[in-house]
């Protein structure tokens, strides 16, 4: 176990861990007020689900540095069906919350197949193209996963879940541009790509926009929230400002937020970041997007050092997860973007998510300890 563990990447281990408890420090502090309203004046109750979660990811964070990625090769298939019938399953068995039916109700636990549709397609797709890497001059053998991933991402977006959907497509091709297939078959799908999208946006025009539901298209108004504050689509986005301006260079200090006392919604979710940034300043601010970047680029430094293409995949996917959240999240809370109701990665509260980060973080350990395993072989 001792060799396992020195093959870790550690600085991306150390910094991973310090995101993931700065994380619950903030989820305290972000979501007390309306922990204590809600659940008998007790302000725990976020905090208290949330290091649970913590202690399920880390579990399995454990599991996937253990367990080899060629072993995959077995179970791709298996995992991304389970994943499937899941997402098939939830019109039928779903609970509805947040205008969609996203989750299975187990009681107090609420599971989010989407989020292991993410993870899972990272595991399917670098498997597949390893097992299928001496046949990708077929364009069949390149195509036939692209349409599982699509696959996927419609069932997504009729729950409706365009942020996700939106993820889950650009983590496939994000994915699709590290199999190394010629130029000419890149060629062709670049187009099929850019086709797909142009249909997407004809279709939206062409209906008016009637294939989104209501509270989406409200979202669509994301220019001069503080115009709308009113009516109520701009109140979320206002609020979030507001708890940017807040804070200023230095923060108000931890747990000292205004925004929090329920003025602003999902304040320990999607909106985590500006709480954050009234509490600590824009100067902790810049410093988590560094730790962001430098995340990233552990990633990408471990993808060139696999010792094959699944591992180099895996790499892809995982840096494609994380991108993508956060440009997302942040866009999205800074006014670029429409809100789309997806998590900051290690900061914001989730389940399901926090439990898909922990295990694909251990993918990308178990890809360096892989990496250096055959480093090892080769000099000896």
């Amino acid at each position: 176990m001792k060799k396992l563990l020195s093959k870790l990447d550690k600085p991306l281990l150390v910094v991973t861990f310090i995101f993931f408890i700065f994380g619950l420090i903030m989820i305290l502090s972000a979501s007390s007020m309306e922990s204590y309203m809600r659940y008998n004046y007790s302000p725990y109750h976020y905090f208290l689900r949330h290091a649970i979660f913590l202690v399920l990811g880390f579990i399995l964070f454990c599991f996937m540095i253990i367990f080899p990625t060629k072993n995959y090769k077995k179970l791709d298939i298996f995992i991304i069906g389970v994943i499937i019938l899941a997402l098939i399953g939830l019109p039928f068995l779903g609970h509805n919350a947040k205008n969609a039916v996203s989750w299975y109700k187990i009681g107090p636990i609420t599971i989010q197949p989407s989020e292991f549709a993410k993870v899972a397609l990272i595991i399917y797709l670098s498997s597949y193209y390893e097992k299928n890497k001496d046949r990708l001059d077929n364009q069949w053998n390149i195509i036939k996963p692209i349409i599982v991933a699509f696959i996927i991402i419609g069932l997504v977006i009729i729950q409706p879940d365009m942020g996700t959907s939106i993820i889950i497509g650009l983590i496939t091709l994000m994915m699709f541009y590290g199999v190394p297939i010629s130029k000419k078959n890149r060629s062709i799908f670049n187009k099929i790509f850019l086709g797909g999208i142009l249909v997407v946006v004809l279709v939206f025009i062409t209906t008016g926009g009637k294939i989104l539901q209501s509270y989406q298209l409200d979202r669509l108004n994301f220019l001069d929230p503080c115009e709308r504050y009113q009516d109520k689509t701009g109140y979320q986005l206002c609020n979030g400002f507001i708890a940017f301006k807040n804070g200023g260079l230095k923060g108000q200090g931890l747990g000292a937020s205004t925004q929090k006392y329920l003025y602003l919604p999902e304040s320990y979710t999607d909106f985590i970041f500006p709480i954050v940034v009234e509490e600590w300043g824009l100067i902790v601010g810049i410093v988590i997007l560094c730790a962001y970047a430098f995340v990233l680029f552990r990633i990408i430094q471990i993808s060139r050092r696999a010792s094959n293409l699944r591992g180099s995949l895996i790499c892809y996917g995982v840096f494609a997860y994380l991108l993508t959240h956060i440009i997302v999240n942040l866009f999205g809370v800074m006014g670029m973007i429409p809100l789309t109701g997806v998590p900051l990665p290690f900061l914001s509260y989730g389940g399901s998510y926090t439990i898909c980060l922990m295990i694909a973080m251990g993918l990308v350990q178990r890809v360096a300890i892989e990496s250096k395993k055959n480093t090892n072989k080769t000099k000896a």
